[in-house]
């Protein structure tokens, strides 16, 4: 095993006939078929072993940590008290401020009802609080997710034409998305989000980010009637055919408010401390447009607005469910896409956020609280949500101290769907595009890229294919050519290793690369390879002409 950590096998071979015979080495002790199978099994789905908190401990003290193992708020929650409430309050109200306005602008992103933005908003984070184990993640919809949903299904069945059966299928993919999240948990299988190299979640995200914006000149340019197709050439060609229905007060306003939101979002990238500038910015800008859209009557200058949105909390929406038809096929894909993107990014966040404040965020239970989160969500009118990289952020920053912000946000969130909801009514939508504009803007990380064009070009080869395949194809084709093209890579480093010649450092036992350690000598009569990568059946021939090849170079 090398000293990175990386599996690599390193062969001596004897290339002088005078040189002494080597001493055998005896043969491991035999185990049985069984027994490798057991260990095989716990290597592979169970490296963390989960059980061993169970061992020497009695029936009583077994159930408590059952218990806590599947509730992780029975493990904090007897802890909490009245100072982390103090920190959890102010953050909890901050993130509500930024949670209600993306809420009702992804869910316009998702082409279904906006009321659902704040749906999704409420029961989800009530859901997570019990069953995740991060103290930073704040939970509700997000662009991409929203992006990839709203796509995938209007490819088949029109949200303008027939928005009965897009809720419907909104509902049901997100059901699906959430039995495969659960799923991954439950076996333990959330090695397969891991495909999802860094690489391609930079080239996707910048790529939907740039998809996303350019499909919000729709209002911030007034233009009713848009393209339904994603891709960059159909974008731009809808904007400047529909030049006679660009809006100048549209434009004006949009672009005001954009501004506004840019520069708040420059002063908390400059100055941390002034988190707070960029969180309620978005929700101060909404106050302020729905005041001059009213004062104005912004519907009767070509200024769209939202219009009447329901009052009352989340109504049962198990009756929209559906399980049969000719879209069966096409919510079980939706969802298994939604479901992975959303997944990846949930738990991604709560990494960082967990490695940032020194605890461990179980990848496992994430999955199982993300996973039932949007079952329970879809019964409640809820559509596919997880954890937010904005509002996690402006968590942190606030000072969250557990989960328990996610209670304060859903309280905010409650009180405004029971007594706030008339005031959204003159709320423009341009307004809404600046707000989606800003945020996915964070999403284009140049300096990740540039990092990785200094690492690894055949990496950043597949970032490129990621944000070209989005922008110019579609995001679903975009983001599976990525990931063909890096199972490609895996391939080739299985079945074409890399070898390299080692040499030592005199006066040490340390072994290492002849062309990249000058001082490093052979060691006469031996050719001392090392391989990286396992030795199988793929690789055996290849490995074989490299190492023929080799003692013909001696």
């Amino acid at each position: 095993m090398d000293p990175s950590g990386s599996t690599m096998q390193t062969h001596f071979v004897d290339i002088n006939e005078d040189a002494p015979e080597a001493h055998p080495v005896a043969a491991p002790p035999k185990q049985s078929t069984l027994h490798r199978l057991k260990v095989w099994i716990k290597e592979t789905f169970f490296p963390d072993d989960p059980l061993r908190l169970f061992k020497g401990q009695t029936l009583q003290r077994k159930l408590i940590l059952g218990a806590q193992y599947l509730f992780p708020v029975l493990e904090w929650g007897p802890k909490y008290n009245l100072k982390l409430f103090k920190s959890d309050l102010i953050s909890g109200i901050t993130i509500a401020s930024l949670a209600i306005p993306q809420g009702i602008s992804y869910a316009k992103l998702a082409n279904v009802p906006p009321i659902l933005g704040l749906y999704s908003s409420f029961v989800p984070p009530l859901v997570y609080v019990v069953l995740g184990s991060s103290k930073d993640l704040a939970v509700g919809p997000v662009s991409i997710a929203s992006l990839v949903m709203g796509s995938m299904l209007q490819d088949e069945v029109s949200p303008n034409e027939d928005p009965d059966l897009f809720l419907k299928l909104a509902l049901t993919s997100t059901l699906f998305a959430g039995l495969f999240q659960a799923a991954l948990g439950i076996l333990r299988l959330g090695f397969i989000i891991d495909f999802l190299s860094k690489a391609i979640l930079l080239g996707f995200m910048a790529g939907s980010a740039v998809i996303v914006a350019l499909q919000q000149l729709k209002s911030i340019l007034g233009i009713k009637h848009f393209t339904k197709n994603m891709a960059i050439i159909p974008v731009m060609k809808s904007v400047f055919h529909k030049t006679d229905e660009w809006s100048w007060q549209t434009i004006l306003m949009g672009f005001s408010f954009l501004i506004v939101l840019l520069l708040a979002r420059h002063v908390s990238i400059k100055k941390p401390k002034l988190f707070w500038v960029s969180a309620g910015a978005p929700l101060v800008c909404v106050i302020i447009s729905t005041i001059l859209s009213f004062a104005i009557k912004a519907q009767h200058h070509g200024i769209s607005i939202i219009g009447k949105l329901p009052k009352g909390i989340n109504p049962s929406s198990t009756d929209k469910l559906i399980f049969n038809g000719t879209h069966l096929g096409l919510v079980i894909k939706t969802g298994f896409i939604t479901g992975i993107l959303s997944l990846t990014e949930g738990i991604a966040v709560g990494r960082t956020f967990a490695a940032l404040r020194n605890y461990r965020v179980d990848g496992n239970k994430e999955m199982m609280a993300i996973g039932l989160m949007n079952v329970v969500g879809c019964t409640t009118s809820c559509y596919v949500t997880t954890g937010s990289f904005s509002r996690s952020a402006v968590n942190n920053n606030a000072g969250a101290k557990s989960a328990m912000s996610n209670v304060i946000m859903s309280l905010a969130v409650m009180v405004t769907l029971l007594f706030l909801m008339p005031l959204f009514y003159y709320t423009p939508n341009v307004v809404l595009g600046a707000i989606i504009i800003t945020a996915v803007i964070g999403l284009i990380d140049i300096p990740a890229a540039y990092l990785l064009w200094k690492i690894d070009k055949f990496d950043f080869l597949v970032m490129l294919v990621a944000f070209f395949g989005v922008i110019f194809i579609s995001v679903q084709y975009g983001l599976a050519i990525a990931v063909g093209l890096s199972i490609l890579k895996l391939l080739l480093q299985i079945t074409r290793p890399k070898t390299v010649m080692l040499g030592n450092i005199p006066g040490t036992d340390i072994y290492r690369d002849l062309h990249h350690y000058k001082e490093a000598a052979r060691v006469p009569g031996f050719l001392i390879l090392r391989i990286e990568a396992p030795i199988n059946f793929v690789n055996i021939t290849y490995l074989h002409e490299r190492l023929v090849l080799s003692l013909q170079i001696l």
